[in-house]
Order: structure tokens, then C-alpha cells, then sequence
């Protein structure tokens, strides 16, 4: 549920509750002043009544004519006046003919909260004749009920306005703050994918400029880490490399050099021992053995400098090295087509780069012949330009075996260990893959 939501919804519950109170203090007032209303133009039409009959001219006069000129004072425009005779019957009912306008009548429902129980007002009355009369005021309210109707018309009117302002005005003060969240979400997306020179721009509200120069802090942190990390792994790399180097160099100067001496030693006694007689049968079998022993020792040996620092790459350089990498693999695996396409220009790339992507290469094949069960691997290296014109070194090592789903690849210490050759070298690695298309995988290395 988003920030803006919520605000609006918590707006719109605090306004209903609002009306809801409102309502009813406004429908208890409302009715409170109908009832004083009625009772106070019950209790002043009976005193003018009273006082009407009592200063009446002794000459006889017809009540019929007196009262409606009194029903017609606004007094008492909420009553119902009759004059009882005391025979019981009722003389002249005489009503208010001024009955609110149709348009304006208010709903019934609002009618039943507001009306109440009016009273029933009877007075007995003397002429100044001596006549007794039984004057009747019955409470007719709509007229006052239709005026508190339109007030009530103009509190709600007045209530809905000002919640669409409250909505407007929070929804405008908001807006900025919630523009300025989703830059920064934006920005923490790309912090995300390890761009830690991302920086946010200032903010006008204090709070979100707060957040977004503690998140600028930690970027360059982040940054200034990875600048390390990368030098260090850069260097333990190169600590690897010139381990293995050494150790390669090593095994062919010494224990390669003293395996060829006793092989020759061998042959030597074996070509000695020729001629010589049956009891030198035994040192025949003996110097075999020392041979094939050797010759194994040999290629054990050939097949540790390999893995260990390919010399050739020291000596002719990368291109030659993939060629001897892609030929070791074939007459390992027959049945795999492996294609190259490589310019002599990387020979000139500077000794990391070049055992790096000599590393990630002899992954990559190691990765498709254990789990693709490919038949093609296609090989692509080439020297590019970059958007911001910077050279870069691209790789793109594909296959045509099973992949995989793209979410369902498997960080395995190979693909780590690539990953991290790859980020050393301030690069970045792409992987495509779908399941029965294959695998590619796309390596970009700037250049210096």
C-alpha cells in the first residue's frame, strides 16, 4: 500500500468521523432549537390570544374575523390555532396557509430525527362577553424543520469542502515528498546492481535531503570498499599467478629435467644390456618399467604446468594459448566442435588481462563439458569501443547445449571465482540462458 494511500485513506476515515459527530451534534441542536421554537411561539400566541379577548371592545364582535389576522403574524407560522366552544365543537379551525415550497422540504428521515413529540397546548379563554372558549394550539414545526434543514445543507456543504481542501492540500504537499522518494528509489536500484558512484541530487525538504546524503555517505563508502577489494583480489591474483608461474617453471627445470635424465639413463642401459646374456633378462624388464614410469611422470607433469601457468602464454602470447587450450580440449572430447575467433591484437593485451580471460575461457569449457552436454562451443574475442569511446575487451563464449532457466542457475565456486576475476578487472559478465537454447555467457573488460 503506497505513502500516498494511506494518507488519503486516513483522511477520508478521520473526515467521515468527523461528519458522523458533526451530524449528530448538529441533528441534537437542531432539535433542541425546533422544540424551543415551538414552545416559544405556543406560549407567545397564547398570551396574545389572552391578551386579545381580554381588551376586546364591549361591543360584539365575530372571533372569526379577529383570529386570522392573528394567524397571519409570523409568530405563528409553526402553530395550528382552533377555538373549542364548550359544547365540544370546533369553531373556525383556523391553520397556517404558508407551507414550505416542495423543492425545499426537507427528507423525511431528517424529519423524524428533528420533529420530536411537540405538545398539544389547550387554554380556556373568557370574552370580555363572558363567553367561554377552549383555545387549541397544536405545534406544526416543518416550517422551522425546513430551516434547520437548509443550515444543516450548508454545515455538510461547508464539511465536504473542506476535506476535498484537506485532500488537495496534502496530496499537493506530498507530491514533492513523494517525487523525491521515488528518485531515491530509483537511485538505490542502481546502488543495487554495484554502480556505487550514483550520487543524489540535494533535496528542498530537510528530512529527504537527510536521507539522501546519509545514502551519497554510504555509496561512497561502498565505493572506496569495492576500489579495495578489487585491488586486493587484484593483487592475490597476481600472488596466484606468480605462485603458479614459479611452481610451473619449477617442475619443468628440475623435476622435469631429472625424469628425462633417468629415462635416458634407462634407454642407455637398455641398448648396453642388449647383448648380453639371459641373466641379464631382469634388467631388461627393469629399465622398461623405469621408462614407462617416466613417460608417465612426464605427462603428469606437462599436465600440472598447464593447469598450474600455461608457459606458452608467457612465451607466444594469448591467441596461441587458446589454440592450445581449444586443441587440448578436442582430443579430450571429440564429439565437441569448438570454433575460436580471435584477433592477433590480443596479444598485446598486458599479462593480467590476458590470464584472466585465459581463466575464464578454461571455466567456461570446463563448465560446458561437465554440464551442458553441448555439441558447439563458439569462442568470440574482439577488441571494441565503448559509448563513452573507451576500448574494452569483449568475450562471448556460447553454446548449444540444455541450459537452464535464467533464475535457476546456480552460483557454484566456478561462476564465483569468474565473477570475481571479472570485477577485479572492473568489468562486468552477462549471462543468457534458456532451457534446451543453451548458454551465453558476455564478458566486457575496459582497457586502459
Amino acid at each position: 500500500m503506497s505513502l500516498r494511500y494511506q494518507i488519503n485513506l486516513r483522511i477520508f476515515i478521520s473526515s467521515l468521523c468527523i461528519l458522523l459527530l458533526g451530524g449528530s451534534i448538529a441533528i441534537w441542536q437542531a432539535r433542541n432549537a425546533v422544540d424551543k421554537e415551538v414552545d416559544s411561539s405556543i406560549n407567545l400566541a397564547v398570551q396574545l390570544i389572552k391578551f386579545g379577548f381580554s381588551q376586546a371592545s364591549p361591543t360584539p364582535f365575530n372571533e372569526t374575523d379577529w383570529l386570522p389576522q392573528f394567524n397571519a403574524l409570523n409568530q405563528t407560522r409553526h402553530l395550528s390555532i382552533q377555538l373549542k366552544q364548550p359544547s365540544g365543537e370546533i369553531m373556525n379551525v383556523v391553520r397556517k396557509n404558508q407551507q414550505p415550497n416542495l423543492q425545499e422540504k426537507p427528507p423525511q428521515w431528517f424529519v423524524a430525527l428533528v420533529e420530536g413529540q411537540h405538545r398539544k397546548a389547550e387554554h380556556p379563554i373568557t370574552t370580555f362577553g363572558g363567553k367561554q372558549l377552549t383555545l387549541i394550539i397544536q405545534a406544526n414545526p416543518l416550517d422551522e424543520i425546513t430551516e434547520v434543514w437548509q443550515e444543516s445543507i450548508g454545515f455538510f456543504s461547508s464539511l465536504f469542502l473542506v476535506t476535498l481542501f484537506t485532500f488537495l492540500a496534502v496530496n499537493l504537499a506530498f507530491n514533492k515528498a513523494l517525487k523525491s522518494i521515488a528518485v531515491i528509489v530509483n537511485a538505490l536500484k542502481v546502488i543495487e546492481t554495484g554502480q556505487y558512484q550514483q550520487k543524489l541530487p540535494d533535496f528542498s525538504i530537510q528530512e529527504v535531503d537527510s536521507i539522501a546524503k546519509a545514502i551519497n555517505h554510504m555509496a561512497g563508502e561502498l565505493n572506496a570498499s569495492q576500489h579495495e577489494n578489487r585491488a586486493l583480489t587484484q593483487h592475490s591474483l597476481e600472488i596466484q599467478e606468480d605462485e603458479r608461474q614459479r611452481l610451473s617453471q619449477e617442475l619443468h627445470d628440475e623435476l622435469g629435467q631429472s625424469l628425462t635424465a633417468i629415462k635416458v639413463m634407462a634407454v642407455t642401459t637398455e641398448r648396453s644390456q642388449s647383448v648380453a646374456t639371459e641373466t641379464h633378462a631382469n634388467i631388461k624388464q627393469s629399465t622398461d618399467a623405469i621408462i614407462s614410469i617416466c613417460d608417465h611422470l612426464m605427462t603428469v607433469v606437462r599436465s600440472m604446468m598447464h593447469q598450474l601457468h600455461p608457459l606458452v602464454l608467457t612465451e607466444l602470447g594469448l591467441k596461441a594459448t587458446l589454440e592450445d587450450l581449444l586443441n587440448h580440449w578436442t582430443i579430450r572430447n571429440p564429439a565437441l566442435t569448438l570454433i575460436l575467433a580471435c584477433p592477433d591484437e590480443v596479444d598485446t593485451l598486458e599479462q593480467k588481462i590476458s590470464i584472466q580471460v585465459f581463466r575464464i575461457i578454461q571455466e567456461c569449457l570446463t563448465n560446458t563439458v561437465r554440464h551442458a552436454q553441448a555439441k558447439q562451443v563458439i569462442i568470440n574475442l574482439e577488441m571494441v569501443h565503448t559509448e563513452t569511446t573507451q576500448r574494452a575487451l569483449s568475450l562471448q563464449v556460447t553454446d548449444d547445449g540444455q541450459g537452464c532457466a535464467a533464475d535457476r542457475i546456480k552460483s557454484g565456486f566456478g561462476l564465483l571465482g569468474m565473477r570475481e576475476r571479472i570485477n577485479s578487472l572492473g568489468g562486468q559478465l552477462t549471462i543468457k540462458t534458456q532451457p534446451q537454447q543453451g548458454m551465453s555467457i558476455s564478458v566486457s573488460i575496459p582497457l586502459k
